[in-house]
């Protein structure tokens, strides 16, 4: 399991140009059952996606297509952890 930590760099209106084709990428890997939650921080200074993938290489292609990273739009941190709990409505969504 995987936190990504998305802190922009740009002003926000930089960043609302390109929102659209970020919230397309998200919907991508929502659908491929990698990410779990995501949403603005507040105030909205970055972003976080809660994500699962085999591997921090493999989350780190994925994050690769992200349209904030490749117009270098925000920095990206991955914290990677063992969940250990979960609620158990979440049962059939984790890996």
């Amino acid at each position: 399991m995987f936190i990504i930590n998305l802190h922009y760099t740009v002003p926000l209106e930089k960043l609302d140009f390109h929102m659209e084709a970020h919230v397309k990428y998200l919907k991508k890997y929502y659908t491929a059952d990698v990410f779990i939650m995501s949403g603005r921080k507040v105030p909205r200074t970055g972003g976080i996606i809660v994500a699962q993938a085999d591997s921090k290489e493999i989350l780190e292609m994925i994050i690769a297509e992200d349209p904030f990273h490749q117009h270098r739009l925000a920095e990206f941190e991955i914290t990677e952890f063992l969940a250990s709990q979960s609620h158990p409505d979440l049962k059939d969504l984790l890996k």
